[in-house]
């Protein structure tokens, strides 16, 4: 059986961390594209149970929660006019949860921007945090239901709403919005420290992923064609960012900073638990021919 090398297995997977797409991946380093989509494939599954099982009873004291947007075999507005229609096509939406001090990304959700995904995240949100919290989030309606849902009366929450001037006659189509002219912080539950209501946090961080991943790469062909598989790639970033990468003011990786790591994984760690999942080969079959 071939058998890519761990240094090469761990190659593939920092080329997808680092922004390159599967096509540049094959090119450099020799691996058919079918070995990368499995490796992919096979890393997002071991990752999405590492982090449900690592990134548990985290000690926060600030939640940051926010959306990015990319889409899956096509643009929502012409998924009706596809050929060859897919699961999941169109808008796909990525809900973070960052720990503002450690910069953790404490829980994450591949889906839609509705009331139900809302839910299913902030679900989620509640199981990992060891105590009450301070949570900020946009003024995405599907949030008030889905904090009210999860917590209850248990966290002190504030919603944070950008305001915004007329977009200039020049800046019309395009991906930039108009200037922020102020915003505007609520209090929805609790008695959070306005001080603190922010989202600018888990914003940033949420650019680092559009610039780590290809797939979320704005007016390009980089775009995800499957919807699991963007799942897997973000599963992938998440252990990748709060395991592997030093963040630049905190000198460790997130989850040393949290408390939810005693070192800093490398890549190598990372294929060797991909490697360590996987089920065992078993014998091979007898041979049908005709």
């Amino acid at each position: 059986m071939n058998k890519l090398l761990l240094a090469k297995r761990a190659q593939i997977l920092t080329l997808l961390c680092e922004g390159s797409s599967m096509r540049s991946v094959e090119r450099i380093t020799g691996a058919s594209i079918n070995t990368v989509s499995k490796l992919l494939v096979d890393a997002g599954k071991a990752c999405a149970a590492f982090h449900d099982e690592r990134v548990r009873n985290v000690k926060a004291k600030r939640i940051q929660c926010d959306e990015i947007w990319s889409f899956t075999a096509a643009k929502q507005k012409n998924v009706a006019a596809m050929k060859a229609p897919v699961d999941g096509a169109g808008d796909t939406w990525t809900w973070t949860a960052l720990d503002a001090d450690t910069k953790l990304i404490v829980s994450h959700f591949v889906g839609g921007r509705d009331g139900e995904c809302a839910m299913w995240f902030m679900d989620d949100v509640a199981k990992r945090l060891a105590n009450r919290v301070q949570m900020t989030t946009d003024g995405h309606k599907a949030y008030l239901e889905a904090v009210e849902g999860a917590f209850g009366c248990d966290v002190d929450y504030a919603m944070l709403v950008k305001m915004y001037g007329a977009a200039p006659e020049s800046a019309k189509g395009r991906y930039s919005p108009a200037d922020c002219t102020g915003i505007k912080k609520t209090t929805i539950e609790g008695e959070p420290d306005m001080a603190h209501v922010s989202t600018s946090y888990v914003e940033r961080a949420n650019l680092t992923m559009r610039m780590h991943n290809r797939r979320f790469t704005r007016l390009t062909n980089a775009f995800s064609k499957k919807f699991e598989n963007h799942a897997h790639m973000v599963a992938l970033y998440a252990v990748w960012y709060n395991f592997c990468r030093i963040h630049k003011s905190l000198r460790v990786s997130p989850a040393m900073a949290a408390g939810v790591a005693d070192r800093l994984w490398s890549m190598e760690d990372v294929a060797e638990m991909v490697e360590a999942g996987l089920p065992k080969p078993g014998k091979r079959g007898p041979y049908k021919i005709g």
